[in-house]
């Protein structure tokens, strides 16, 4: 006996059988076609998925190193800066050290100590003396008072055009502090909040001193404005007994090179 060889179908097989298999291998033709585009379609979004998962990765790596990049300029920047002040105060020393008497700038921590005795809300402009590279001024500034309410007033020319640069806003008068009225005359519309000093006082005699103050109550300050001075010193830099005036002082800011302490002078009332 004969067998069919398989897979073949048989001589007799039926015109309804052959069309059936035929139709069952069309069936799962369209089946495994349709696989395969739903694999295909499905490889191709998750190509998608890890292109735009790496994009946002790659963006996000660019972001923050363009960041990084912009904290490490602003860090040299400011790093130049200080050791560029700090060279200026070093050089102003060695030229005049009656006249500077530091050989760096006020620090941060000392200079926000100083303007937090300047109230914001008084009205009337803010007299700074000695104000050097400006780091009081920026702490004035970082306290609430607007950089137009400043006038500065700074004997050295380099530290003047520094100044102009760094506070285009405020009035820089280039002159003698310990002349203050008589240097601040046409600068000033009205009677001043306060008076912040930096000068070297204790490089002057006692009565320049006293003057200097009396000056500022008497011409510059309106009622009740306090005159703000620090000092390396343990002992007051103003003259206290028979002055007329009432004074504080800060504990010692030890975040400065040397430490120093701040005395606020207010004169009493009649």
């Amino acid at each position: 006996m004969v067998h069919p060889a398989p897979g073949s179908r048989p001589r007799n097989a039926s015109l309804a059988t052959r069309l059936g298999q035929s139709s069952v291998a069309a069936r799962l033709e369209d089946e495994m076609r349709l696989t395969a585009a739903e694999l295909a379609d499905s490889v191709a979004q998750a190509r998608l998925r890890v292109a735009a998962a790496r994009y946002k990765v790659e963006d996000e790596v660019r972001n923050t190193a363009g960041k990084l990049k912009t904290r490490v300029r602003k860090a040299a920047d400011e790093a130049r800066a200080k050791f560029g002040d700090d060279a200026r105060f070093l050089k102003s020393w060695i030229d005049s050290p009656g006249r500077t008497g530091a050989v760096a700038p006020s620090s941060p921590f000392l200079a926000k100590r100083m303007a937090s005795y300047v109230d914001p809300l008084v009205e009337g402009p803010v007299v700074e003396i000695g104000p050097g590279t400006g780091p009081v001024t920026e702490a004035l500034i970082a306290r609430g008072i607007d950089e137009s309410r400043l006038v500065l007033v700074e004997f050295a020319p380099e530290f003047c055009e520094l100044l102009r640069g760094r506070f285009p806003r405020a009035t820089i008068v280039e002159g003698d502090a310990y002349a203050l009225s008589k240097t601040l005359q046409g600068h000033l519309g009205e009677k001043a909040s306060a008076v912040v000093s930096s000068l070297p006082l204790f490089n002057r005699p006692p009565a320049e001193r006293s003057a200097l103050v009396n000056d500022a109550f008497d011409n510059v300050l309106q009622p009740g404005a306090p005159f703000i001075q620090f000092t390396y010193a343990m002992v007051s830099p103003i003259t206290r007994k028979g002055s007329g005036l009432k004074s504080q002082v800060s504990d010692w800011v030890l975040r400065n090179i040397p430490p120093a302490r701040v005395w606020v002078y207010r004169r009493s009332k009649p």
